[in-house]
């Protein structure tokens, strides 16, 4: 344990000064950004490490592997972020842990949200996915809504019981216009960012960027990068 400490201790450092020198690059203060973890693949222990380590954000993917570490740990002072794409049957489950989903993408999906979020008796954050290798009308194919289509799910999240809009997320496209570009896709999530907040003030979070890029989110303007491997190490294959 304390050899994993140690690699994650060192991992997190790296990541903590990548982060900073991107700030500073960007002339931003540091404490605009926030970290959150990745914590997919990785065990509860993992998870107790790093927050010993100072890490107060964590996001899963798949409900069956978050619902169990996040139970077990619940005694810890963390943030839970959903970040994969949520069929509603898992929703009851997500409502239980999570305190932001930010793959949110369709009009189902919120009122699904909505419900279990107002029979839990909780406010769940929630971020439109933006899907930036999409058609004007499509879903993109990690994910995601249109660009043209975030208007009108930001405004069904903001009147959803049990629900606060907190804000866009995206994941670099690796097909069209922008695949190969993240500063670019993620400058245009900032412009899409700026265009949400004329309606929803306080739908101020970008989630963008991850291990290979997050210095590009930064540069953008991004409020929260999602790193997995840089810190954790190379995941193991499954199966």
């Amino acid at each position: 344990m304390t050899d994993r400490k140690d690699e994650l201790a060192t991992n997190l450092a790296k990541v903590e000064e990548r982060i900073a020198r991107a700030c500073e690059a960007a002339g931003r203060p540091r404490d605009e950004v926030t970290l959150i973890v990745v914590t997919k693949t990785y065990p509860a222990s993992d998870v107790r490490i790093l927050a010993d380590l100072g890490v107060r954000h964590v996001a899963e993917n798949k409900d069956q592997d978050a619902a169990p570490k996040a139970a077990e740990c619940s005694d810890l002072s963390l943030q839970w972020h959903f970040v994969g794409q949520l069929q509603t049957n898992k929703v009851r489950s997500v409502v239980g842990y999570a305190d932001f989903v930010q793959s949110v993408d369709r009009s189902r999906l919120v009122t699904a949200l909505s419900k279990e979020a107002a029979r839990a008796g909780r406010e769940i954050g929630c971020l439109v996915q933006v899907a930036l290798d999409a058609g004007d009308e499509a879903r993109g194919e990690r994910g995601g809504v249109a660009p043209g289509g975030i208007a009108e799910l930001a405004d069904r999240v903001a009147g959803a019981p049990g629900l606060r809009l907190a804000g866009l997320m995206t994941v670099a496209p690796l097909t069209g216009e922008y695949a190969g570009r993240q500063r670019a896709a993620f400058e245009r999530l900032m412009d899409l960012s700026t265009d949400l907040r004329r309606a929803h003030p306080a739908a101020n979070m970008v989630s963008a960027g991850m291990s290979a890029d997050l210095e590009e989110a930064v540069a953008a303007g991004a409020t929260h990068v999602r790193v997995g491997t840089a810190v954790l190490g190379v995941r193991p294959r499954l199966g």
